[in-house]
C-alpha cells in the first residue's frame, strides 16, 4: 500500500505578482524550488493564509535569486499579490519508505528570504 506523504513545503511565501492571462501554474524562484526539493512541473497544493483559498497546480521555475512567487492563470482569481501562501508537495511512499522520510521544509520571510 502507498501513502500520500508531505515531500516539500514552502511556508509563508509572499506572492509577488499575478498574471491572469497565462495558461496556468505558479512560477517560483528556481533557487527556492531547489532549497525545498521541488522539481519543475511537479504538482503543488497552494494554501492562501490571507483568505483560506486552496488550489492545486504545478510549479514552473523563474529566474534564480528573483525571490518571485507569481500566481498564473485562473489561480490569480483566488490568490493576490501580497498574500502569504504555503506551497505543499506530496509523494507516494510505502510504509517502509515513510519510516525514513523527513519532509524538506523551508520558512520564508516577507521578502521570500529563507529564515528556517
Amino acid at each position: 500500500m502507498f501513502l500520500k506523504v508531505l515531500k516539500s513545503k514552502m511556508h509563508r511565501a509572499a506572492v509577488t505578482k499575478s498574471r491572469i492571462d497565462y495558461p496556468g501554474s505558479i512560477e517560483v524562484d528556481s533557487e527556492l524550488m531547489e532549497a525545498c526539493g521541488l522539481a519543475p512541473y511537479e504538482a503543488v497544493l497552494i494554501a492562501d493564509l490571507n483568505n483560506g483559498n486552496r488550489l492545486e497546480t504545478y510549479v514552473v521555475p523563474s529566474e534564480p535569486g528573483s525571490k518571485d512567487i507569481i500566481i498564473l492563470g485562473a489561480a490569480a482569481r483566488l490568490v493576490n499579490p501580497g498574500d502569504r501562501v504555503i506551497i505543499l508537495n506530496f509523494a507516494m511512499m510505502t510504509e517502509e519508505e515513510k519510516k525514513a522520510h523527513k519532509p524538506n521544509v523551508i520558512v520564508l520571510d516577507e521578502k521570500n528570504n529563507i529564515i528556517g
